[in-house]
């Protein structure tokens, strides 16, 4: 393994452009910074604006790496992120910055301090094949919890066998969970043998395994088992358990944006100001699901009907998904409950809002970043898993820890807006339970990255390690 003398050992940080995944490894990065770490961080053109507020902390130690996006019969030109070809584009993402591999390590090899180890997201797990060949380790970043890399790690070592259940046992982990096959995440529900796209994502998932350490978005005290099993699975302990990473990143207000906010901010929270505590249910499915028309449709009647306050953030589709009526809010909707809600059309500040006294509930998709922010703002959420890893949170958030309830299942359901209004007026004003069970949920997030708490003596015994490999 290479060793070079260097006080502030130099790291290579390789995002993947997705929401969810990029936000966590940003905020990682932030910390390693602060704790005086060199850091190159790879993106490409179109994602170079993500990183603003990391490179305007930290001028002098962080540095962007911009390669171009590499070609791919099947994406569109100018697409570099997956919130432009929605979840099912993850493959071709995957496949595209795979053929990085070769300017990267000549770009390795042509520099005079290279870095001594490379942070990469799960979904490049090819970046494995490339630290072996520059002879340095990679630690594997999980933007999600430790939970859901044990079930990773299980159906793609075990494909065919998995592909040909019903229902899935994972008797190996703690509480033998079961799934419903078509509750596994979606990268692996969509897995084509012998296609070579995919049989390159499964390769990059697999070789995760061969990583020289794990570094997760969870805490201990909402999955310590699992953190635990996962040290015995790899047979070493630089499993690093260090979220959730949304409170100790850069300043939230501008979370996830990649343009100006400050007047939208100013106008989210001059509204959630003049609402009582507690009383507003906020409405997002992330950066990649644009809900159809029967959908937005059920969802606005849905809401008028809760007689609740709502924000609801609206993803914008391209001109033709708009003829459609792809993400189109029903005409009139915005005039008839101009007093009970705010429709946002396009990026919203996530974190801000949900950490705002004003908001008691989140209906969401349960992606994994969605559901760290809702921790860190003491919300419980209405859950309408979609895809990807979305069924495994749900379960987790409403079985599990008691802090949502489900509302609608499904990328394709369409909700009865008589039921869906229900719900969410009676979660909203009796759901006293769930509410303080997500209130216990934060303090505890809050005390894992405090001073001695799980996630910051992890952070902190991860920052030694890589400043061993400095020497």
């Amino acid at each position: 393994m290479a060793t070079r003398s260097n006080p502030h050992p130099h790291i290579l940080v390789f995002p993947y452009p997705a929401q969810g995944h990029m936000l966590a490894l940003l905020d990682l990065t932030h910390q390693l910074a602060l704790h005086g770490l060199t850091i190159t961080i790879l993106v490409t053109p179109k994602n170079l604006p993500f990183l603003s507020p990391l490179l305007s902390s930290h001028p002098s130690s962080i540095t962007p790496l911009v390669f171009p996006f590499p070609c791919h019969p099947l994406i569109p030109p100018g697409v570099e992120h997956v919130k432009d070809v929605g979840n099912c584009g993850n493959r071709l993402i995957m496949a595209a910055l795979g053929k990085l591999e070769d300017p990267l390590f000549n770009w390795f090899n042509s520099q005079s301090n290279p870095p001594v180890a490379i942070i990469s997201d799960f979904f490049l797990g090819w970046t494995q094949h490339l630290a072996t060949r520059w002879q340095i380790p990679r630690l594997a970043f999980f933007s999600t919890r430790a939970f859901l890399v044990s079930v990773f790690d299980y159906i793609w070592n075990n494909v065919e066998k998995v592909k040909s259940l019903s229902e899935v046992e994972f008797g190996h982990l703690p509480g033998s969970p079961v799934f419903k096959q078509e509750h596994l995440p979606s990268l692996f529900k969509l897995y084509k043998r012998s296609d070579p796209d995919w049989e390159f994502v499964k390769d990059g998932l697999l070789a995760n395994a061969k990583s020289w350490g794990y570094v997760l978005n969870s805490f201990d005290a909402l999955e310590g088992e699992y953190v635990q099993w996962l040290k015995t699975h790899v047979a070493h302990d630089r499993v690093f358990n260090v979220g959730p990473l949304s409170l100790i990143g850069p300043d939230v207000s501008d979370r996830g944006n990649s343009g100006s906010s400050s007047d939208l901010n100013d106008q989210v929270m001059t509204w959630l100001n003049q609402c009582p505590d507690g009383s507003v249910v906020y409405v997002c499915f992330g950066s990649q699901k644009l809900l159809r028309k029967e959908q937005m449709e059920a969802l606005a009647n849905g809401l008028e009907k809760s007689d609740t306050r709502f924000i609801w953030v609206v993803k914008p589709g391209t001109t033709q998904q708009y003829v459609e009526g792809f993400g189109v809010v029903p005409d009139g909707f915005e005039q008839r409950t101009a007093g009970q809600g705010l429709v946002i059309k396009g990026w919203a500040p996530q974190a801000l809002i949900l950490n705002h006294k004003a908001v008691g509930g989140f209906l969401s998709h349960c992606g994994w970043n969605s559901v760290s922010e809702a921790i860190v703002g003491g919300v419980m959420m209405l859950a309408w898993p979609m895809e990807a890893d979305q069924f495994v949170n749900a379960r987790l958030l409403v079985d599990d820890i008691g802090v949502g309830v489900r509302v609608c299942e499904g990328a394709d359901s369409v909700p009865n807006s008589d039921e869906l209004g229900r719900v969410i007026s009676e979660a909203m004003t009796e759901g006293g339970g769930m509410k303080t069970k997500a209130k216990d949920l934060k303090e505890k997030a809050f005390a894992a990255v405090s001073h001695g708490g799980s996630s910051m003596n992890d952070l902190v015994r991860f920052v030694k390690e890589l400043g061993k490999l400095g020497r």
